[in-house]
């Protein structure tokens, strides 16, 4: 059984495709195509993450292939230029570039091994990123944890989840009569039934359940004596 909470290092994928500084635009796309990945980080000196190009790095050479930017470089690099306007800069000096050093993203954006999903989640969300380099304290390359590999946690066996929330939420919240409550998990969704000896903690009950890794929904149905006479 696995115990929650879920770490990036669970799920991660180890074997990675990095490539360095000087390699050729042509060969990251290839490397792209043939890993079937959507980015790729950039290392140096033992495996020390020093950027990502992603296939939006790679985007400004077909953009630009064949027409003018609406704003030329002369006019972005005035003073007052709006976000968007340093953006596309940005884009052009990506569509000239050559190596993955000149189309990089940098500093990457990168986690620990040690980092909750719940955390990556939300980095993934914030910046619009599909995967994160995984680095270790020196900064070197461990990993890449994708947005597939964060849902892998809802892959986990209902016998699995069961036997969690059963030790880590009912057991230690109802010593006195979890022999009383039923756990039951179909398709992820966790459902409690039972008579507790203190219904206070039924909400708390159906939070914990909730956060287990890979439940997908909690149906709380614990019932007790208590529930007539507690004042709250």
């Amino acid at each position: 059984m696995h115990s929650s909470p879920h770490v990036v290092s669970d799920v991660m994928t180890r074997a990675v495709v990095a490539v360095g500084r000087d390699a050729p635009f042509k060969d990251i796309v290839q490397l792209m195509d043939q890993w079937q990945v959507s980015a790729v980080p950039v290392l140096e000196g033992e495996g020390r993450v020093i950027g990502v190009v992603s296939e939006a790095d790679l985007l400004p050479k077909e953009e630009y292939r064949r027409s003018d930017p609406d704003l030329p470089p002369s006019r972005l690099r005035s003073a007052g230029t709006t976000l968007a306007q340093r953006q596309s800069l940005s884009d052009l000096a990506k569509a000239d570039a050559l190596t993955a050093e000149e189309l990089m993203s940098s500093p990457a954006i990168t986690v620990h091994g040690s980092t909750t999903l719940a955390e990556a989640a939300r980095i993934m969300a914030r910046r619009a990123v599909k995967r994160l380099p995984v680095i270790d304290a020196e900064g070197r390359l461990e990993g890449v944890v994708s947005r597939s590999d964060l849902l892998k946690v809802f892959l986990r066996d209902d016998v699995d989840l069961a036997e969690e929330v059963r030790h880590e939420v009912v057991d230690r919240l109802f010593p006195l009569s979890a022999d009383h409550i039923r756990v039951e998990v179909d398709e992820g969704v966790v459902t409690l039934t039972g008579w507790v000896d203190g219904t206070r903690l039924a909400p708390v009950a159906e939070r914990l359940a909730r956060a287990v890794e890979g439940v997908v929904d909690v149906r709380c149905h614990l019932s007790g004596a208590s529930a007539l006479s507690d004042p709250s």
